[in-house]
């Protein structure tokens, strides 16, 4: 790493997991560039841009189902911070539905995002971080379904598997050069997405009352408790640190103990 003030790339950093993961890095005083496609996020960047006033926050434009997208904002992002040090790769979509009513659009726009997308983003920040001859960090977001398929999602499981594939043998490729590539695996994380997955979910499982589901799935966690955004942001920025050097090619799962493997 050049110095303790690290530059970061954060792909689907502005809500969620996401915006999470970049108010940690800016709260530990780095610079942080922020990849969506989501366009509406500027009262996001003005608050924490009158939160962090010393340091780097932007927000790009990125499409990660979009080579040349890709290629654009990392450029952007290199030539805006002047290194790349640590990359997030936590853009994602998820879609529900039975087995049946899966379509080929389903199929594509869920791998391209998920695993294709993560893959070019993961070149791209390499590609920089070979550049600086300095090393960096890479930190994939996978999920819980990289460890254990759910019912109705079997395109987003596959991603996910995927996702914790390339992560391995990208670190296997790049170890020699001090880039270290790891996943984090949530699990039942309380975001913004929360209502919506028990209700599409529950709709899909039965007769279920707003609440009930994600509540039932929250029973046979052994904290019996759903994860916060901050507890994942937490793992993302001690994968980033100093103490995580020797850590690569790793899933870590962060679900409260659901999945023990």
């Amino acid at each position: 790493m050049h110095t303790d003030v690290k530059n970061v790339v954060v792909c689907g950093g502005n809500k969620g997991i996401g915006l999470g993961i970049t108010e940690r890095f800016l709260q530990d005083g780095h610079n942080v560039v922020v990849g969506t496609i989501d366009q509406n996020y500027d009262e996001t960047v003005i608050q924490l841009k009158e939160q962090y006033p010393t340091q780097i926050v932007q927000f790009m434009q990125c499409d990660v189902g979009n080579v040349a997208s890709i290629k654009s904002f990392y450029k952007s992002a290199y030539e805006r911070m002047g290194s790349i040090d640590v990359s997030v790769q936590n853009a994602g979509v998820i879609r529900i539905s039975k087995l049946e009513e899966v379509t080929e659009k389903d199929w594509d726009i869920t791998l391209d995002v998920n695993t294709k997308g993560m893959f070019f983003c993961c070149k791209e920040a390499i590609y920089y971080m070979k550049l600086a001859g300095q090393g960096g960090r890479l930190i994939n977001t996978a999920s819980g379904q990289a460890r254990e398929g759910f019912i109705y999602t079997p395109h987003y499981a596959a991603s996910k598997f995927g996702a914790m594939g390339l992560t391995q043998s990208l670190a296997k490729e790049v170890a020699a050069d001090h880039i270290t590539v790891n996943s984090i695996c949530p699990g039942i994380i309380h975001t913004d997405m929360w209502d919506y997955n028990d209700k599409v979910w529950g709709e899909l499982m039965g007769d279920f009352q707003p609440g009930e589901l994600m509540a039932s799935w929250v029973e046979n966690i052994p904290m019996k408790r759903a994860g916060s955004v901050k507890e994942v942001a937490g793992l993302v920025a001690f994968l980033a640190g100093p103490d995580a050097a020797y850590i690569t090619g790793q899933a870590i799962n962060v679900d409260g103990g659901l999945i023990m493997s």
